[in-house]
């Protein structure tokens, strides 16, 4: 007797054994079904090895009591005295429980698990066609397709067949089953059997012969009239055929379903005919087809109907596959196609991914596609549908490093064990990997994972994850390093040709060139080489990434040959996860962003610092320019010490926005658009601040020492004023003073002058800085005007001459430099004429409509495009800055929240006041934005100004991946700026001429 409050043997045992309710387990032992073998030590240690040993337990006695009258003492009499009986079906029965299912519905069928012969240890196509022999309709063939699949099912969680092996006999199953229901079909409908010929082409994985335990069916149809028939009956009569096969494995009956029979890899997708002709299938190849297509037909293989027609369809486009890679929009297909795309995976999803997710099963396979469609036109051995076959053929062609290729194999076969295993429990198809602990304890354990099989399944898990990540970009561009290094005698590498082939395939546009780049910097036996081989792979990625990988591999190089030397520069890169990704960004998205790294390169520094790309304050540039002025011997050096700072900050800001916007792999694009052009425009404008403060003093001190004759400030105007300069922008200013005391007002102006014509000089002498010009245009009486004005004197201007359009332009008038105090004075000055008590009158509204007319007709550069031209087109910043600054011109004095210089505030102050409705609001703020976008992205990609798009398709195409658009979308985005900015017109049409 068991003393109280201890466990029985038995439950201890069962504990042991890895049963994770011993209790459940004991009670169903002493069912009257296991009576005679309950205490049978064999039966226990066999439960015991199963994948989930409870599980087992349940459908051992759902079968035993399943049995017919008379055979349960015959099936407990083999079970317990043929051990390879007893490891099948009890690994089975604890690996999946729709095959328990199976059993305990069709109890018989364990029968075919006894057979231990050669034949059976390795079934062929041959052996799954006599399985599915007598199979007449869809409810038996689900009931032979089961008991096939049993057998493949005990053979893979036995051993007995590793995973390529499972995957291959699954594909073979699937071609016997696609053939019998051909068969059943063709039965169903003799006269349409005779009309015509029924090709089946598998794709996908089944064409591949590696398909899984649950998945689609990816076929294609190929239709012929029989002798004699007529051609358009027999397509019909075929389409017919086809669609009952498809209906037949598809349909659920009381056996359930086989599995989806998926016809969309057709010529047109679902919108295309079920059946074509091989005569129509080519003729779309030839015209229409995209890349992905013939990517799609690398794993096409006949497997039922029409041997002939299928052999023909095969012969026919195979030349077609192999020659994708010279077809014009490979390039760009590719590139499209290399951007993995988990953003239809549910975000909660993404980490348990096993096909779609980071380093899951289609980075593997993607890979190897791409790397057989650049070598494979060469090179017949690369012809294989099999991912693992054509991974061991790379390899061998020294197109696939070696090593690498191991690690990658290691890494899919596990991957795709795991798929079987996940699959199999349930027999649905899914990819993800499961969250309950019981399922992962099972997996874990049905992969031969003992000690602790949760922690170790997701250890091995992350580990072979990590090495596809790692190694599915490195595929591509490791080889090539090998080819131009040659460090390792006798080892086979790519040919020159070859190289360039693959080079040119993932969007190099002069792989010559990128390859002698890849020399110089690879070569030798040198630790800087080394590095540089073990950086390259990756660089070289995000490079391809670009619109311009070979500027950025060139870029690299010469940043690489300046910096080579320092201790820090490749350490920097190799140790600091961020800073080589964000590096290959900069170098590639342009030629701005590179020219004054190059002046500077040192400036890489900041690419690797958490805080380096975040804007400093306005404050803090001043002091830095005026400390380095101050330090300076005379005021070129002066100014040279401030405008290297500007260079400096100017890249800081540039990075910030090329990688804010292109997003890295660890932190995705800036989503809020207007944030990222609000950090640009105060950046740009706070450096230039500080610049002209730099500037300012060291004229000062070179004339008249410390103190200069008169009081002095910069006041900006425009986008300056207003926080919103672009790269390319001039500093429009207005310059004010005020004599100091005692001092002639003649000393004093000629002083100013002098001061104002010396700041032009510094800023403008030239170097290797980009000039920073300082436009005074927009003051009173503009050019005929004097250059700079006392206080008292803008004061009689404005009280008896200024003009509407002048009042408007003070609206973004703030100091910038020199005086505060006198600087401020000046803002007193002014706000009444910027912001009218009572608003402006009806004259002065259409004064400045006349005059935004009068612009709009004269000032557009001949040629351009009015719905393109991002300042003076239709919907551009024009449109939407005009309407906020009338806005403000007519109700600021009311509402104190339009007082502001800047274009977005003021927007949002009209809103939140009530004076635009919401929807507007939105339409002219996305317009502005947009419009801001496109002109920092001309500067960034050509390096000079521009207001409209670029014309040449490499630059064009640069400029649509700064704002997010895919290589090949070009014409999205056009269209897109097109719509945005028309919405836009249509409100200022209403507000501004209509108001």
């Amino acid at each position: 007797m068991t003393v109280p409050g201890r466990r029985s043997s038995t439950f201890i045992r069962l504990l042991r054994s890895g049963f994770t309710d011993p209790s459940a387990a004991a009670r169903l032992l002493d069912t009257d079904a296991l009576v005679a073998v309950r205490n049978d030590p064999v039966l226990l240690d066999a439960l015991g090895a199963t994948a989930d040993p409870d599980l087992a337990l349940l459908g051992l006695v759902r079968l035993a009591e399943a049995q017919p009258d008379g055979e349960l003492p015959g099936f407990l009499d083999t079970l317990v005295s043929a051990k390879p009986l007893r490891d099948r079906l009890l690994g089975v029965l604890g690996a999946s429980e729709a095959l328990g299912d199976h059993l305990a519905r069709h109890p018989r069928d364990w029968l075919g698990l006894v057979t231990y012969e050669a034949a059976d240890l390795h079934p062929g196509l041959a052996e799954f066609e006599q399985g599915l022999a007598e199979a007449h309709d869809p409810v038996t063939l689900r009931v032979a397709y089961r008991r096939c699949l049993l057998s493949i099912a005990a053979r893979d969680v036995c051993g007995t067949i590793d995973v390529a092996q499972t995957a291959a006999e699954l594909a073979d199953l699937a071609t016997a089953t696609l053939r019998a229901a051909l068969r059943i079909a063709s039965a169903a409908a003799p006269e349409d059997a005779a009309l015509c010929r029924l090709a089946v082409i598998a794709m996908g994985k089944c064409g591949g012969n590696e398909l899984n335990y649950v998945s689609d069916v990816d076929v294609i149809f190929v239709g012929d009239s029989a002798p004699g028939a007529d051609e358009g009956k027999a397509l019909q009569a075929a389409t017919r055929l086809a669609s009952h096969l498809m209906r037949i494995c598809s349909e659920t009956t009381v056996e359930g379903t086989i599995w989806p029979v998926d016809a969309n890899l057709r010529p047109e997708g679902r919108n295309g005919p079920l059946v074509r002709t091989l005569a129509s299938h080519l003729a779309y190849y030839q015209r229409w087809a995209k890349t992905w297509e013939f990517q799609a037909l690398l794993k096409a293989r006949a497997v039922a109907g029409d041997e002939a027609l299928g052999a023909e369809y095969i012969a026919a486009i195979s030349p077609l596959v192999w020659q994708a890679a010279e077809r014009e929009n490979f390039v760009p297909d590719v590139q499209k196609m290399r951007r993995r795309v988990v953003d239809n995976i549910p975000a909660a999803q993404v980490d348990r991914e096993l096909k779609l997710g980071p380093g899951g099963l289609r980075d593997v396979e993607f890979a190897v596609q791409l790397l057989q469609l650049v070598h494979g036109r060469s090179d017949a051995t690369l012809h294989s549908g099999t991912t693992l076959d054509a991974l061991h053929a790379l390899a061998a062609g020294g197109y696939v490093g070696r090593a690498d290729a191991a690690q990658l194999h290691d890494a899919y076969r596990f991957l795709r064990a795991m798929e079987h295993r996940i699959q199999l429990y349930r027999l649905r198809r899914t990819h993800l990997v499961p969250e309950d602990e019981g399922d992962l304890r099972r997996l874990g354990r049905s992969m031969g994972l003992r000690t602790e099989p949760v922690a170790e399944l997701n250890k091995a898990w992350r580990r072979h994850a990590s090495v596809v990540r790692r190694l599915h970009e490195k595929l591509f561009y490791r080889p090539l390093l090998d080819a131009v290094a040659q460090l390792t005698p006798g080892e086979t590498r790519l040919s020159p040709r070859a190289a360039g082939q693959r080079l040119e395939a993932l969007g190099y546009a002069d792989p010559a060139a990128a390859l002698r780049h890849l020399e110089a910097l690879a070569s030798g036996v040198t630790r800087k080489a080394a590095i540089q081989r073990t950086l390259l792979p990756v660089m070289l990625g995000w490079f391809a990434d670009s619109a311009d990988p070979d500027a950025g591999l060139l870029n690299f190089r010469k940043v690489s040959d300046a910096l080579g030397k320092t201790p820090w520069y490749l350490r920097l890169l190799r140790d600091e996860g961020a800073a080589a990704e964000n590096l290959a960004r900069v170098l590639s998205a342009g030629r701005l962003a590179p020219d004054l790294l190059m002046r500077a390169p040192e400036a890489v520094a900041l690419l690797g610092d958490p805080e380096g790309l975040q804007p400093r304050t306005h404050e803090a540039l001043q002091q830095e320019v005026l400390a380095a002025v101050g330090r300076a011997e005379n005021p070129e050096a002066a100014v040279a010490a401030a405008r290297g700072v500007r260079r400096r900050e100017l890249f800081r800001t540039t990075a910030a926005d090329i990688i804010g916007s292109y997003g890295t792999e660890d932190n995705p694009a800036e989503e809020d658009h207007g944030a990222l052009v609000d950090r640009v425009g105060g950046a740009v404008s706070d450096l230039t601040a500080a610049t002209v403060a730099g500037a300012l003093r060291a004229a000062v001190h070179s004339h008249y020492g410390d103190l200069l004759p008169t009081r002095f400030a910069v006041i900006g105007v425009g986008r300056f004023g207003g926080h919103e300069l672009a790269y390319g922008s001039d500093a429009d200013v207005l310059f004010v003073h005020e004599p100091r005391e005692g001092v002639d007002e003649q000393e004093a102006a000629k002083a100013a002058q002098t001061v104002i014509a010396e700041m032009r000089r510094l800023l403008q002498l030239p170097t290797t800085d980009p000039p920073l010009l300082i436009d005074a245009d927009l003051r009173p009486e503009g050019r005929s005007g004097p250059l700079v004005r006392t206080l008292a004197s803008y004061a009689a201007y404005y009280r008896r001459w200024s003009l509407t359009w002048e009042s408007q332009a003070l609206l973004r008038a703030e100091p910038v430099a020199g005086d505060a105090e006198l600087g401020a004075r000046f803002i007193e000055l002014i706000d009444p004429l910027r912001y009218p008590m009572e608003g402006l009158g009806e004259d002065a509204v259409r004064e400045i409509r006349r005059l935004k007319a009068r612009m709009e007709s004269e000032r557009m550069p001949r040629g351009a495009d009015p719905t393109l031209h991002t300042k003076l087109g239709r919907g551009g910043l024009s449109d939407v800055e005009w309407t906020v600054q009338l806005i403000q011109m007519r109700h600021a004095w009311a509402e104190p929240g339009l007082r502001t210089t800047r274009t977005r505030e003021g927007l949002a102050a009209a809103h939140a006041a009530g004076l635009i409705p919401t929807e507007e609001a939105q339409i002219l703020d996305e317009a502005w934005v947009l419009a801001t976008r496109v002109r920092n992205a001309v500067m960034l990609v050509r390096g000079r100004a521009g207001d409209t798009f670029p014309t040449e398709a490499r630059e064009l195409a640069a400029v649509g991946r700064y704002l997010g658009y895919a290589e090949g979308t070009v014409g999205e985005m056009l269209d897109d700026y097109r719509r945005i900015t028309r919405r836009a017109r249509a409100v200022v049409e209403e507000l501004f001429y209509g108001g």
